[in-house]
């Protein structure tokens, strides 16, 4: 096993036992593949949800650039609720578990098709 599957083991364990969803590991791989190198870097593997800067990025780059969906309110409401189930004590929210989730909340699994 390399390292990428290593991550995907650990976000799957996320998913599982701190937002209490089954994960689609074919999905999640393809997600997870999606985030590039960033999942190799400490900072840029995990998304700062304090920072209302970091949203704006998730919401541009990856719900708008990425899934192809219109801005508006939905969107940052979609992403707290995704922090929301991830638990926002969480200290380590891994941008490829928020990017799983906002691609399901979406329905926009046919994006990794």
């Amino acid at each position: 096993m390399g390292k990428r599957d290593d991550l995907i083991a650990k976000y799957a364990d996320d998913l599982k036992n701190k937002c209490g969803m089954e994960p689609d590991m074919d999905l999640l791989t393809k997600v997870t593949i999606g985030c590039g190198p960033a999942i190799y870097n400490d900072d840029a593997s995990t998304v700062a949800a304090t920072q209302e800067s970091e949203l704006e990025t998730v919401k541009n780059n990856f719900l708008v650039k990425k899934l192809g969906l219109a801005d508006g309110p939905e969107l940052m409401d979609a992403i707290n609720s995704v922090i929301e189930t991830y638990g926002r004590s969480e200290r380590n929210k891994y941008r490829a578990v928020v990017y799983y989730m906002l691609t399901k909340h979406f329905g926009k699994e046919a994006i990794y098709g």
